[in-house]
């Protein structure tokens, strides 16, 4: 794989999707920073990824603070030397009806949409003078598809608009050989999905899915690898992968 030795930056890192993927990065040789609201999670990752600390940093806070997104990707620079992978992964997901959505709920959803907006404009500024780049981000199935289930308005929205900035970028940014991508996940058992769910409600999504199971974290992980890595993916760019155990295929009953 061509990930050893590169600079990786992960949001969303402390559990679930960024955790397995910090695993993963490192693994492949990469040197990792990690974003997450809460410190003692990242430093977790951390610790279990690399007890040595020496390829790994951690940089807690909101990504949707400029300021945070700003210091991320200078503590990557100033540590590593450079950004090479960007995984805009932190997230927020709670299906509610329309007309339940409040103002509050919609900022929480435009903060986060900011925050990879903010985090991606930093990091091109680097990936620019390296002479290249690859930036993943997760979007959604129900950015792709209204499901009656979950009604999820708010949350597809600012997917949606993920999915709209990864197709812009790819273009604008094809010139600097920076590629852009974004991953469309299913039902994918996290702790995201802890405070809406029971355990056996959560069970009962398998069946949505026509491969017959949720996805896990490590499904993510292995589309995540394949699209950073410029050996396995460097003639793609500006896709939206479904990473949904068929569900966009068609329908399932």
């Amino acid at each position: 794989m061509s990930l050893q030795g590169k600079v990786v930056v992960i949001s969303g890192a402390g559990t679930g999707i960024g955790a397995d993927a910090a695993r993963a990065m490192r693994s492949a040789g990469a040197s990792v920073v990690l974003n997450g609201r809460r410190p003692d999670k990242i430093e977790q990752v951390a610790s279990s990824i690399d007890a040595t600390g020496k390829n790994v940093e951690c940089v807690a806070g909101d990504v949707g603070d400029p300021k945070i997104s700003e210091r991320i990707v200078k503590t990557a620079v100033d540590r590593f030397g450079a950004i090479d992978v960007l995984f805009n992964n932190a997230g927020i997901f709670e299906p509610k009806p329309f007309l339940e959505v409040s103002q509050s709920d919609l900022s929480g959803y435009f903060n986060l949409m900011g925050g990879y907006f903010a985090l991606t404009q930093n990091a091109v500024r680097h990936m620019r003078a390296r002479g290249g780049g690859a930036i993943i981000s997760i979007g959604s199935i129900w950015a792709m598809q209204g499901i009656a289930a979950t009604p999820s308005s708010a949350p597809s929205m600012a997917k949606g608009g993920i999915h709209s900035l990864t197709r812009a970028l790819a273009i604008e940014l094809a010139p600097d050989r920076i590629r852009v991508n974004a991953i469309a996940p299913g039902v994918v058992e996290t702790p995201l999905f802890d405070p809406l769910l029971t355990s056996n409600e959560l069970a009962s999504f398998n069946a949505f899915h026509p491969l017959g199971r949720n996805g896990q974290p490590n499904d993510i992980t292995s589309a995540l690898l394949f699209l950073a890595d410029d050996s396995a993916s460097a003639w793609i760019t500006g896709v939206v992968l479904p990473v949904d155990g068929g569900v966009m295929a068609g329908r399932n009953s």
